[in-house]
């Protein structure tokens, strides 16, 4: 049975869950900000995805994405989006988080778990009329009108032309009002150093970071980790813009839900079968 976007709203605040949003033109073009900016002084994993009972296209996500030449800007063009189907997701497997973890370097532990980072992370919803529960993965959820970028005092939660929400951990000085802003709970501030880390993928202690759709691997033309990993299929990426890409038929083929859909975010990760 589909829940509604408030029962679905109420249950992930409960649950837990966080987002992003888009570098500012300028700090005194809000007063908000000139005040902040003051106070802050499966199958997929063999490369197939099911589109169909009994058929499967071969590296789905890879063909819909492009690579980015090098030294071009994201184009506005193309919004990069997620689309997962809930009903395919397994309870208890967390092989994307596994996969997200080891393609982005986020491997340390901390003695108090609820400090470790955590850039996707499974979260349990139950619809109160029957008593059903769903699993499903919840990471930043790429906004067109992020919040986390709104509140940020330095321009370090931004948001790219093609919709992929990032974090500069050069200009981030740690305030985490883009953490307190997240509806989805999606970011993590960096508590410990770190040593072992992938090139591609700087991080920092004292920075928050969240999910950033393997940005580094969508430039080069390739999916997110989480999209190659999931055993059963159930993540589809690709160019939310483009109807004849595989994400933008799924989506106006069958009803999809964005999670809070009532604060008017416009996510890019939408959620099918809850």
């Amino acid at each position: 049975m589909k829940k509604s976007d408030s029962e679905v709203s109420a249950q992930v605040d409960a649950s837990d869950a966080r987002v992003t949003a888009e570098r500012p033109a300028a700090a005194h073009d809000s007063p908000r900000r000139a005040f902040l900016a003051a106070a802050g002084a499966g199958v997929a994993g063999l490369g197939f995805v099911a589109i169909a009972p009994g058929l499967h296209l071969m590296a789905v996500a890879e063909a819909a994405v492009e690579a980015r030449k090098p030294g071009s800007a994201a184009s506005p063009a193309v919004r990069w989006g997620l689309l997962v189907d809930a009903s395919k997701c397994a309870p208890g497997c967390n092989k994307c988080i596994d996969a997200c973890h080891t393609e982005n370097g986020v491997v340390e532990a901390m003695p108090d778990a609820r400090q470790n980072s955590q850039w996707i992370r499974k979260i349990e919803l139950v619809d109160r009329r029957d008593g059903r529960k769903t699993e499903l993965p919840m990471m930043c959820q790429h906004c067109a009108k992020p919040p986390c970028v709104d509140v940020c005092p330095t321009g370090a939660s931004m948001k790219r032309a093609d919709g992929i929400v990032l974090v500069d951990r050069h200009t981030c000085i740690g305030c985490r009002y883009c953490m307190m802003a997240c509806p989805y709970k999606a970011r993590s501030f960096v508590h410990a150093p770190l040593t072992t880390q992938n090139p591609e993928v700087p991080r920092g202690k004292g920075c928050v970071e969240a999910c950033t759709l393997c940005v580094h691997r969508v430039d080069k033309g390739q999916s997110p980790a989480c999209v190659e990993s999931c055993p059963e299929g159930a993540m589809l990426f690709g160019d939310l813009n483009d109807p004849s890409s595989a994400i933008a038929k799924r989506i106006a083929s069958v009803p999809t839900t964005q999670v809070r859909g009532d604060l008017r975010l416009n996510p890019g990760v939408r959620y099918q079968g809850i």
